[in-house]
C-alpha cells in the first residue's frame, strides 16, 4: 500500500479522531488539525505514525492560510484533504433561531470547508493528482424540522462537492462526500450548548452511527484504486430512514 499525506480537519474529536486512528493503522503521515491543542498532542501521542500538528480555526481565513503555509517540506506534499470541522448550532423554528448561531455554521460548515480546501488545492492541480473527502450530512440532502440553517449549510458542501468534482475532473483530482446519519459524538452536546440531558436523548431508543463506523467508510474511499471515485456516499444506522424517519423503540 501506498503511504500518503493525509490532512485532517476537527481531528481533535468523533469522526476525525476516528479516522486518524484508523488511518495511522496503514502507515499514513497525518496532519492533525484542530483548535484543541491538548487533544491533538493526545492523538499525535497515540499514533504510531508520522504526524505535524496545525492548531487553527477553519472558520478564520487568515488562521488558515497561514498554518497551512507553515507545514513543513516533510508533510508539505498533501495527497488527501479531509474536510471533516463544522458543527450544528441550536435547533428551532427558523423565526425562534439565533443569528449567531447561522453564522457559526455558514462560517463553519461552509466557508471554512473552501478556505482549507482553498489554501492546498493549488498544488494538486499542479502535481495532477489528489484526493478532496468532504464530511456532509444527510441533512444536506433532506432537510428536517428546525435545522433549516444546518441543512442549507450541508446543502451548500453537496453542491461545492459537485462543483469541485466537476471543475477538478482535467486534473485527475478525485472529489468525494461522505454524508452520515445520526453519529453519536459531542455533535449533539454542542448543539445543545452543553446541556448533556437533552444530547443524550438524541440518542436514545435506536443503536446510532460510530465515528469508527464513518471512519471505516472514509478509509473506503481513499483506499479504492486510483481509477475508482466514491463521489457521494450516505451512511445510515439501520434504524434511519432519512433525515428524520426513524424507528426508536421508544
Amino acid at each position: 500500500m501506498i503511504k500518503k499525506t493525509i490532512l485532517i480537519t476537527g481531528s481533535s474529536s468523533g469522526i476525525g479522531w476516528s479516522t486518524a486512528e484508523k488511518l495511522a493503522t496503514k502507515g499514513h503521515h497525518l496532519i492533525l488539525c484542530g483548535r484543541n491543542l491538548n487533544k491533538l498532542e493526545e492523538l499525535s501521542n497515540k499514533l504510531n505514525t508520522n504526524t505535524h500538528i496545525l492548531t487553527f480555526d477553519v472558520r478564520n481565513k487568515e488562521d488558515v492560510f497561514k498554518s497551512i503555509a507553515s507545514i513543513p517540506k516533510k508533510f508539505k506534499d498533501i495527497d488527501v484533504i479531509i474536510n471533516n470541522a463544522g458543527n450544528a448550532h441550536g435547533l428551532a423554528l427558523v423565526h425562534e433561531s439565533n443569528i449567531s448561531d447561522w453564522e457559526a455554521m455558514i462560517d463553519g460548515n461552509v466557508k471554512g470547508l473552501f478556505y482549507v480546501t482553498k489554501a492546498i488545492l493549488n498544488d494538486m492541480v499542479e502535481k495532477k493528482s489528489g484526493q478532496i473527502i468532504n464530511v456532509g450530512s444527510i441533512a444536506g440532502k433532506e432537510s428536517y424540522p428546525k435545522g433549516n440553517v444546518y441543512c442549507a449549510s450541508k446543502a451548500a458542501v453537496e453542491k461545492f462537492t459537485e462543483g469541485l468534482r466537476l471543475d477538478l475532473n482535467p486534473f485527475g483530482i478525485r472529489v468525494g462526500a461522505i454524508n452520515p446519519g445520526l453519529v453519536e459524538t459531542n455533535f449533539s452536546n454542542v448543539r445543545f450548548k452543553g446541556d448533556k440531558e437533552r444530547a443524550k436523548k438524541v440518542y436514545e431508543g435506536f443503536t446510532p452511527l460510530s465515528p469508527e463506523d464513518v471512519a471505516d467508510s472514509i478509509c473506503y474511499m481513499i483506499d479504492a484504486p486510483n481509477h475508482v471515485n466514491v463521489a457521494d456516499l450516505t451512511i445510515l444506522p439501520t434504524d434511519q430512514a432519512g433525515a428524520y424517519v426513524l424507528n426508536k423503540l421508544n
